[in-house]
This record gives structure tokens, sequence and C-alpha cells, in this order.
């Protein structure tokens, strides 16, 4: 591989943005794969891919590199050169990558690769917390299969295409696909590409959703005609998946307590062809209250830790701080004490986070059923997802039924 120093520079200004200024690191790719339109989609692959990587391996690379906060563009440079050099990639003769001891970078990376924190690229707490949580053995096979690249995994709009179609469509505009067993509406791109430009999106066939995240809507068994709530829609990307299942039929409300991820969703509900949705932001109590006893189904796709999406995430490892975790399962207990009310006697309701963390997932169903707002709940099924053996997103869902 010959390294270009624009697209390098690109990929130091984009690590020096994450690591320094606190920036989010999606968002920083976008602005910086506007720096030239002259970029091609492999200089763009190369700069969001490298930066990815780095921010993922951070805590590793800045041990052998010997580079500390804050990271000065000479340091920056250095956690770049070992990337190079553990990928093999040959050194440009640059002053800013003179007298790279490669050597030296290689036996530093065999020496801290025995150590789970450094090898796995986690902060100490966080190693310890998964331990505790998870036990030793499958903590570390989840915590090494969360820090592989994700896959892109399509999810078919059964409102306006059928699976086959979809794949035709795509193979037409030379992105090829492979079907998933176990995720009926789910394709695997074969090699990554920008799908977002493609025909086939714009025209609303398909939504970008991880296989473990498409599991949620179909758990919560919703029937066409029904009164559905998506109390925490977000984005809604679990919410467009219930309009589809419920063949746009009945009525689909989207909550949250955000407007502004209300506004975007009606666009993808648009470009989705989703007629049987409105939102409804939670500004008040009172939003809640009026839905009590009303929703033959209920989804609480609950605010959690996201440990289960760090492969699409990896510089939340570096932004997640032991007191959120505390913090968020308030939240979460509070939203099952309080949102729970909207379910009708008979109705079903389904808890789910993104999370692997027992604390997040069936001990907040337990101590919700222990509850006296449990009461009349019974516990129908539950499933842990891991990144470990599915080789997808980890994530929990809890379907729950509502006798009285």
């Amino acid at each position: 591989m010959r390294l270009h120093r624009n697209l390098v520079f690109a990929v130091i200004d984009a690590l020096n943005m994450i690591f320094n200024q606190g920036e989010y690191a999606d968002k920083v790719i976008e602005k910086v794969l506007r720096y030239d339109k002259r970029w091609g989609a492999r200089d763009r692959a190369f700069i969001a891919e490298t930066t990815y990587d780095i921010v993922r391996w951070k805590r590793l690379y800045t041990e052998i590199a010997e580079a500390n906060d804050p990271y000065s563009r000479q340091h920056l440079f250095r956690l770049f050169a070992v990337w190079c050099v553990l990928r093999g990639i040959r050194l440009p003769d640059w002053k800013q990558l003179e007298e790279t001891p490669e050597r030296r970078i290689k036996g530093r990376f065999d020496e801290l690769s025995k150590i789970r924190k450094f090898r796995e690229s986690i902060p100490d707490w966080l190693d310890e917390l998964g331990e505790k949580s998870l036990g030793d053995a499958l903590w570390t096979k989840e915590i090494a299969a969360l820090n592989k690249q994700a896959d892109v995994i399509l999810r078919t709009n059964t409102l306006k295409i059928q699976k086959k179609g979809l794949q035709a469509l795509l193979d037409a505009e030379e992105i090829a696909t492979e079907t998933l067993e176990g995720y009926p509406d789910a394709l695997r791109l074969k090699e990554r590409k920008n799908v977002f430009t493609t025909q086939a999106f714009k025209d609303g066939l398909f939504e970008v959703q991880d296989a473990s995240s498409q599991l949620v809507a179909p758990y919560l068994d919703v029937k066409p005609g029904q009164r559905v709530i998506d109390a925490c829609a977000g984005a809604g990307g679990k919410t467009l998946h219930l309009a589809a299942q419920m063949e746009n039929k009945g009525q689909l409300i989207a909550m949250d307590i955000y407007e502004s991820k209300l506004k975007k969703l009606k666009i993808r509900a648009r470009r989705n062809g989703v007629h049987n949705m409105e939102t409804r932001a939670i500004d008040s109590t009172k939003v809640i209250k009026k839905l009590y006893g009303s929703a033959d189904r209920l989804l609480l796709d609950a605010p959690c830790s996201g440990l289960g999406v760090l492969r699409r995430n990896p510089d939340s490892k570096w932004k997640l701080e032991p007191e959120f975790i505390d913090r968020i399962m308030g939240v979460q207990q509070d939203i099952l004490q309080s949102y729970s009310r909207m379910l009708k006697k008979g109705g079903q309701m389904v808890y789910a986070t993104c999370s692997i963390l027992p604390q997040e997932n069936s001990k907040q169903v337990y101590r919700f059923l222990e509850s006296e707002s449990g009461q009349g709940f019974e516990l129908v099924k539950e499933q842990n997802i891991y990144a470990s053996k599915s080789g997808f997103d980890g994530f929990y869902m809890a379907l729950l039924s509502k006798s009285q």
C-alpha cells in the first residue's frame, strides 16, 4: 500500500478532533470526508477505516507509542506509525515518520498482547466491570468479538419490496449481498460500499440495521390493526421495522424525549412509505398518562451503556464512564415503572437494550417484576445475544405479558 500525504493528514486531523476535542467519531469522519471532493471511494474508505481502527486500538497504540493525553501532532503521527508497522505497511520517507522504531513496536505489541486490557484496548474499570458481570471466559470472548469491524447489514423494507427483489436491484448497482439464516429480512454486504447513494436507498427499499437489532421487532409479535407504541424510538430503526410487520395497518405511535430525533424519523418514514405512524415528543408526564392502558404492544428499547455495539462505536470506550452506567440503570428502571402503564390487559411488552451487562438487562426486568408496578406482568421469555456467539451486535430482549 502506498500512503498519500493528504489522506494521512486527514486521518491525523480526525484523530485530533476525536482524542483532543472530544468529538464523536462518526461526525468527525463526515466532516473530514468533505475536505476534498476529488477523493474517490478508496480514498474515503482509507480515511474512515484507518481512523476507526486507531480509535478502536487507542490504548494499545498509545502504550506502544508512549503517547500521552493531550496528544500533540507528533504523538498522533506516532500512533499512525504504530498502525502501519503492525499492518506491515511500508513507512514513507516523511519527516513526521522519521526514526520509527519498527522492531521495538513489534516487541512491545507481543508483550502487551498477553494482557487483556491492553490487547483489547479498554480502560481498567471497563475490563474489571466486564469480568465481574460476565465472568472471565465469556468477557474475554465477548470483548474480542466487539473489537472486530462490524459488517454492513441491510434490512429489507417489506412494505415496498421482498428480499430477493432487493438483492437483484442492488446487484444491478454492483453491490453484492448475501442472505443470513435466521434473519428473514437481512442482507449482508459482501464488500463494504456506500449504500446511501444507491437508488434503492433513495426509494426507501431498505434501511441499514444490524442483524441483532432486526430481531427486536419480531420479538414483540405485532399484528396488523393493533395499537403499538415504541416509547424510546430514537431515530426509529425499530419503529420502521414494526410498521412493516404491521403491514401499515393499525396505529403505531413513536415516542421519544428528543423531538429532533422524531423529526428525522418522520423523514425516514416518508421514504419508507410508512403511513400508520405518528410521533409524540415526551415533554411531560402527561404524554405518557394519556396513553395508560391503551397499547396492545409496547416496545421499550431503553437507553443503555451501548456496550453491545462497540464494534460500530469504538470511541464510546473512551467516552463511557462508570458513573454513567449507574445513572442509566436508574433511568431504565424509571422507564419500566412508568412507561409499562401504557400497556393494556392482555398486551405484550418488550424491554430491550444494546448492552451485554446483566445489571442493565435481566436484573432490571426481575427488579421490575418484584415491584408494585410489575404486579400482573409475567416474563414470557428473554434472550441474551452475544457478539462472540452471533457475530453481530450484543443485545438483550425480554418479552413480558400483562394479565391484569
